[in-house]
């Protein structure tokens, strides 16, 4: 990764406002490998004063060297992943970590001055309750984290949940429950003060993830890494996913991604899945004058989602309704331009 920084420091010409270490379990890197790779960040990139530095960590992870460690490296923002309060469950979905090491440790990175930290949940979890569900956004709550995003599980072919799901083995709530889910969550959270920015992440107020933004507004942004994605405006690039391809490549100087140009059809696409998942949803100007989305297709479509109470009208915006966010990746694709 140090040498991939060092290869790519032009990629970002200007001041960054925020550093993301995740995308798995950096909280296990050792103090040598994270000093590196902090060392090579402040001599290839400018920074600017207010920056955001993100730190994804399992609750297990969470000690008091380490801390001291995370903050002297300028770490000022935590992302722990708690998953559920519910021992049962982190015990099927084979966490090591229980509910009261996750509780210890947001109150240990306390201890250690960590003003804002994320708290990740996730619902449609196996066997997962109605009660555990409201159980752990009621637990939530009352650690008062600056942000919280929560997810829904996904079940994808070809991995163990996947073929248990396929065996019969594994039960997951239906959609329906999940949907129960998902609109409990948006009350509750709503209801105790945090700002629903996105449709899988709520804040306090002045604790929008700044680097999560960056993405949903189409800003500029390299990853670093096996599997990491980056955007300059005008094309996509990804890292190689197998280690030692990306390893390789690196060390003896080739070009380790995989580069996809966009066409204005695949912009005006972007645009709208980002877009569409914020609260201030689609720009129409920006839509339509910028990414020359044609007007009849939108004229056509807005009425009828507007009339079922899914999407918000204003003259320059538009926006999922709390009912249209439990649709929100059917409108999506019904925008797209093919």
């Amino acid at each position: 990764m140090v040498l991939e920084l060092t290869q790519r420091k032009d990629f970002l010409p200007f001041p960054i406002d925020t550093i993301y270490l995740g995308g798995g379990t950096p909280s296990v890197l050792s103090p040598e490998e994270l000093s590196q790779i902090f060392s090579s960040i402040r001599q290839n990139f400018l920074l600017s004063e207010g920056l955001e530095i993100t730190l994804e960590a399992n609750p297990d992870d969470i000690e008091d060297r380490n801390l001291s460690l995370w903050r002297s490296l300028g770490i000022n923002r935590l992302s722990i992943g708690c998953q559920t309060f519910d021992d049962s469950i982190l015990q099927q979905l084979n966490r090591i970590h229980r509910a009261k090491e996750s509780i210890a440790a947001y109150h240990l990175a306390r201890s250690h001055g960590f003003d804002n930290i994320s708290i990740d949940l996730m619902f449609g979890l196996p066997t997962q309750s109605e009660s555990q569900w409201l159980s752990d956004l009621e637990l939530a709550v009352a650690l008062k984290p600056e942000h919280i995003s929560a997810y829904g599980l996904t079940i994808e072919d070809r991995t163990v949940f996947g073929n248990l799901h396929k065996k019969g083995q594994l039960t997951v709530p239906g959609e329906e429950q999940q949907a129960l889910y998902y609109e409990q969550m948006m009350r509750i959270l709503v209801d105790k003060g945090y700002e629903q920015y996105e449709i899988s992440n709520f804040c306090l107020p002045g604790y929008k993830s700044k680097h999560n933004s960056s993405y949903w507004n189409q800003e500029k942004y390299l990853g670093i890494g096996p599997s990491a994605h980056s955007f300059n405006g005008e094309s996509r690039m990804w890292n190689d996913s197998n280690n030692m391809m990306y390893i390789q490549k690196i060390e003896s100087g080739q070009v380790a991604y995989t580069l996809e140009s966009l066409s204005a059809k695949d912009k005006a696409n972007e645009y709208i899945l980002t877009a569409l998942r914020t609260k201030e949803g689609i720009a129409l100007q920006k839509l339509i004058e910028e990414l020359h989305y044609p007007i009849e297709k939108l004229n056509e479509m807005l009425p009828w989602f507007v009339q079922n109470g899914w999407i918000e009208q204003t003259p320059d915006q538009i926006s999922l309704t709390t009912s249209g966010k439990l649709l929100a990746d059917e409108i999506t694709l019904k925008f797209f331009l093919n």
